[in-house]
This record gives structure tokens, sequence and C-alpha cells, in this order.
């Protein structure tokens, strides 16, 4: 029988390293979920994720286990993903894509459409590109949201609406090109 996360952080706490490799191997493939959703390529994505783990190990001693360990490790992930977001903000191309529009709204290429989408969510704020990335692409629930955020449901309800605002303006303005 294999021992539950709480175990493990029980046996980490206490100085077993295997233990926390454990915990990295079951909750890898979520961890990386979450900062594919943010990260630009591979490398990023795998620095992404290790500071995630990191994190965690630095900060396991905080984890009480009022909620599952999953749940206080996605709240690690997506507060870690904001982060990058915030200091990749500058890095990111501003430079538009050719080409728009799509196509004739019959013939839309799905590749470019995800593309152009993509380089839209890199022109909003982290904070806005953070919802509707939670939202709209990972379709977790307001509540979910506020609970990975630290932020109000209400903030989280207004941040959206002005970052689907903000996202329709720049589709729409490069569409007019």
């Amino acid at each position: 029988m294999e021992p539950t996360d709480e175990r493990l952080v029980a046996a980490t706490l206490a100085g077993d390293g295997e233990a926390f490799a454990a915990l990295v191997a079951r909750h890898k493939r979520k961890v990386f979920g979450i900062a594919a959703r943010f990260a630009r390529h591979d490398q990023e994505l795998d620095d992404v994720a290790q500071e995630i783990f990191v994190k965690a190990y630095h900060h396991l001693g905080t984890f009480r286990g009022d909620a599952p360990f999953e749940h206080w490790l996605a709240r690690i992930a997506v507060r870690s993903c904001y982060d990058l977001l915030r200091r990749t903000r500058r890095e990111r191309e501003q430079v538009p894509l050719d080409g728009l529009p799509l196509g004739r709204e019959d013939n839309v290429n799905p590749d470019r459409a995800r593309e152009v989408v993509d380089w839209a969510l890199r022109q909003l704020p982290a904070d806005d590109r953070l919802v509707i990335t939670l939202l709209e692409l990972e379709e977790k629930p307001v509540r979910e949201i506020a609970a990975l955020t630290g932020w109000s449901e209400s903030k989280i309800k207004v941040r959206a609406h002005r970052a689907r605002q903000k996202l329709k303006t720049i589709l729409e303005a490069h569409h007019e090109r």
C-alpha cells in the first residue's frame, strides 16, 4: 500500500529525501500541466516546474494538511507561474503577427488560430492572463481560482470580464490591419 501524501510530507520533514522524490513523481504531471499553460517553450517549462518543486520543498513545513497536498502544491504552482508572467512580461514579444486576419471565417487554420490567441494572451498584463488561462483554458471554477490565487471571487469575476474585453480589443485591432 502506497503511503499518503501526508505521510510522505512527514517523512520528508524528518529527513527522508526519497519521500520527497515520491511526492515529485506523484504530482509531476499536475505541476507540468499547470506550468505548460504559462511557459513559452520546453526549457522555460522545465525551469518553472523545477522552481515550483524547490519552493514546495522549502515551504513544506507550512503544509498544515487542512486541504489535500495536491491543492497546496497547485497553489504554489499557480503563484510561481504568475511570478513567471510578471518577470518575463518585458521579454515577451510585442511584435504583431504577420498575416492577420486568420483567413476567411469558413476556412480558419486551427494551428494559426491557436498561434494568434497565444500571441494575444501574451499582450495582456500578467494578472489578466492568469485569470483567463485558469478560467477559460484550464476551465477552473471561480471558487477554485480564488483559492489558488488568494483573490476574492468578485475580483476574479471583474478581472475576467476586463481581461476578455482587452483580449477582444487586441484581436479586433489586429483584424482591422
